[in-house]
């Protein structure tokens, strides 16, 4: 690929891109570059194929006349799911197949050909979705993500010069009759609605950008916001609900927009956010919260996220370990591993774990908290220590002589602590997620 630095530009095919490609490659050889022309077969059109190759040959002329210019083109694989929108599918895997792209040209730069109507109909898009600051902002002129900028240095411009510039090169490029089916929103916004609106409002397309690029500065705003309240509403991974309470309502469903962005990896729908709002400063019992991919669980006054347990997980059951040196123990059975740490005092001998073993609780337990502590009913133990029912599904671990030895959450039974001068070691047991006894960044 040569060692030039190398700029990537998503190619389409369609008039927008074409005029952006060739932009870049007019200047591309005066400046030192490589370019890269990034296309992705979606699999949705009949003429994809024939689109494909018509831009690949292109794109080889443009080479043999000394473009510094490569083709690479993916194609999608699989199809929308059942209920899940085209566009969305469409999107996600474009920019995913773009992103592998570019890494493997070298390319830490990819252009995208969105202009200043692009992003007007963006805005009105995510207003009709009922969309906050952060949808309005539309689409941002450089973003890192993947490794890479992303950049839309025509975000400026009117489609007008756009096509301006394609009729004075005399530019071919595809013209993709989907962009005609009303069936997908942003057509029928484009075809029905964007006519009425600028012949009302001539100045539209200006003003609504102006709206998405001060949306943008509002967004930023309250993730500054946030970050300085979760600061102080955070502890480990749970959300203290007492202090969030503390907050104005505004600033509680901004934070606990961020804390669940930032625990679940996506912004929750505003229906389950509103229902948070209402029902976490109600009452202190313990709760459950469904979501996608988990669940919410409040209990002692604080709030953490469970991701979804593994659906091809067996039943959890009896397990030897042969345990005869410090180390890590993993048990797949159990989707956990057991640490084996040496100390110098306050853990168990060594000795008493070479014929230890791993069992779920089958009722009436007891264990001693401390060497001086009281033996007492392992429920009554976990109440005390404030572990919520979900979290005492972990194993426990007994030793040689059939003797509870460990439990987590709580440690080692105080009638198991080995005296001075013996080798003893600590334990710890680290659950993987969906795991029995698993709290998120808790082990």
């Amino acid at each position: 690929m040569g060692e030039r630095p190398c700029v990537a530009v998503a190619f389409s095919g369609g008039r927008d891109s074409t005029a952006l490609l060739h932009v870049v490659l007019r200047q591309a050889a005066a400046s030192g570059l490589r370019v890269a022309a990034l296309h992705v077969h979606h699999g949705l059109q009949p003429r994809a194929d024939a689109w494909l190759a018509q831009l690949r040959r292109r794109c080889a002329g443009w080479a043999r006349q000394g473009a510094p210019l490569e083709f690479d083109a993916r194609r999608l694989p699989g199809q929308p799911g059942p209920g899940e929108s085209v566009e969305a599918w469409a999107r996600r895997g474009r920019y995913a197949a773009l992103a592998e792209m570019a890494n493997a040209a070298g390319c830490s730069l990819v252009l995208l050909a969105h202009h200043r109507r692009d992003q007007a109909e963006t805005f009105l898009l995510q207003a009709l979705r009922g969309g906050g600051a952060a949808g309005l902002s539309g689409m941002p002129a450089t973003a890192m993500r993947d490794g890479l900028t992303w950049a839309r240095p025509w975000l400026h411009l009117p489609r007008e010069a756009i096509e301006s510039y394609v009729r004075r090169h005399r530019l071919r490029f595809i013209d993709d009759a989907s962009n005609d089916d009303p069936r997908y929103a942003r057509n029928r916004l484009r075809l029905q609605v964007w006519p009425a609106l600028t012949g009302a409002f001539t100045d539209a397309e200006a003003c609504l950008v102006a709206a998405a690029t001060r949306a943008q500065q509002e967004a930023a705003c309250l993730v500054e916001l946030a970050q300085a309240d979760l600061a102080d509403i955070e502890a480990g991974d749970g959300l203290l609900i007492d202090s969030w309470c503390r907050l104005s309502v505004a600033r509680r469903a901004n934070a606990l927009r961020a804390w669940l962005r930032r625990r679940c990896g996506a912004g929750p729908a505003e229906p389950f956010l509103q229902r948070l709002l209402k029902e976490l400063p109600a009452g202190a019992a313990p709760a459950r919260w469904p979501g996608e991919g988990g669940e919410l669980r409040r209990y002692r006054g604080v709030l953490r996220w469970w991701p979804e347990p593994a659906s091809d997980r067996s039943e959890p059951h009896a397990t030897p370990l042969r345990i005869t040196s410090p180390g890590r123990y993993a048990v797949p059975s159990w989707q956990g591993v057991l640490h084996v740490l040496p100390v110098a005092q306050g853990g168990v001998a060594l000795s008493c774990l070479a014929g230890a073993q791993l069992r779920p609780r089958a009722g009436g337990e007891r264990f001693q908290r401390g060497a001086r502590g009281v033996a007492r009913s392992l429920k009554k133990q976990y109440q005390a220590a404030g572990l919520a029912a979900w979290e005492r599904n972990a194993p426990l671990l007994y030793g040689e002589g059939g003797e509870l030895v460990f439990v987590p959450g709580l440690g080692i039974d105080g009638r198991a602590l080995a005296p001075e001068g013996v080798p003893q070691v600590m334990l710890r047991w680290e659950p993987t997620e969906g795991a029995p006894g698993a709290t998120p960044g808790k082990p």
